[in-house]
């Protein structure tokens, strides 16, 4: 398994993470034993990069994957989030940044993910009503106390990234990335770059829509939450096939699936770059990882940037964008 280094402060992952969200909420049904299987094959193949947070279920996305890695602790880095605030009963109280939130997130995670230690901790959402240094500031307490090991930020601004990484190093910026959503390329990540912040990519595969399996929005499983999102439905769904169609094309000139090409692409975007595709089927898994194994030359790459233009999908990635950082 090839490593990417997250940041310049010793965070090292393998080039594929794994997104664990769906395994508890949003994508339908959920299937403790299936998710830990995935879990189990992912460490067993080489990925160490797990990716949680505190508001998926909510809670029980941790208590699932700490159950999974409690007899592989030393295989893996946790990542985890707090600051989409929510109870056990799902309601949302909103974004959180408080310093005293802060604290206390990261303790419940801990006893959630039977560990001592969170290797990497994300603000998940910026809070608009708290300055980024003083959530930054309490964040980097609890590295000095030994319960994180690493910082990162979710959907942060360049502004914001730069004032939080003046308070204390972020390791990895964690913003939504792949061929349908391009707007980082614009500021994000050149920010990151110039500060030397790793990038970690989530929604590698247009949540699973650039794999081809939407064909249309009766194929989306009843409580998924995509039944919702603007690119899924209407006649955003009608133009954005058109770029799964292009996608398709060119996997299959390159003798591999869909969801593999488009990982590659992400992965050709940068050794900083770590993208984490989710999923809760080992089949799923097994095809993700095959991406490991496609290179896109120059010329590939290009018919990609022309088939698929920046900017070209219809719809904005979220129905309510209001807690992005802007």
């Amino acid at each position: 398994m090839e490593q990417r280094a997250l940041g310049g402060l010793g965070l090292v992952v393998s080039a594929l993470g794994l997104g664990c969200m769906g395994m508890s909420e949003f994508y339908g049904p959920a299937d403790d034993a299936e998710s830990a299987a995935v879990i189990h094959r992912a460490l067993d193949l080489g990925v160490t990069m797990l990716d949680t947070a505190d508001m998926y279920g909510p809670f029980t996305n941790e208590r699932l994957v700490g159950r999974a890695i409690a007899e592989r602790r030393d295989e893996v880095v946790v990542a985890t989030k707090f600051g989409n605030e929510r109870r056990a009963d799902g309601t949302r109280l909103g974004v959180n940044g408080r310093p005293e939130y802060v604290r206390a997130a990261c303790d419940a995670s801990l006893e959630r993910l039977g560990v001592e230690r969170i290797d990497l901790y994300y603000q998940h959402r910026v809070d608009p009503t708290v300055p980024i240094e003083e959530t930054v500031g309490a964040m980097a307490e609890l590295v000095a106390a030994g319960k994180v090991g690493y910082l990162g930020l979710s959907e942060a601004s360049p502004a914001t990234l730069r004032r939080a990484h003046a308070t204390h190093p972020i390791s990895a910026l964690q913003t939504e990335y792949s061929l349908w959503t391009r707007d980082c390329e614009d500021e994000v990540l050149p920010t990151a770059r110039e500060l030397g912040v790793g990038f970690v990519a989530y929604s590698p595969l247009g949540r699973g829509f650039l794999t081809g399996r939407f064909a249309s929005a009766a194929a989306i499983p009843a409580g998924d939450f995509r039944a919702a999102n603007p690119r899924f439905s209407g006649e955003n769904l009608t133009a954005n096939l058109l770029l799964v169609g292009a996608v398709e094309e060119v996997a299959a000139s390159k003798g591999c699936t869909a969801a593999q090409l488009a990982l590659a692409w992400v992965l050709a975007r940068g050794d900083d770059i770590v993208p984490i595709p989710g999923t809760k089927r080992l089949a799923y898994l097994d095809d993700n990882l095959g991406a490991l194994g496609v290179h896109l030359d120059a010329s590939e790459l290009d018919v990609l940037d022309r088939r698929i233009a920046k900017g070209s999908t219809a719809g904005d990635r979220y129905a309510d964008m209001s807690t992005i950082d802007r």
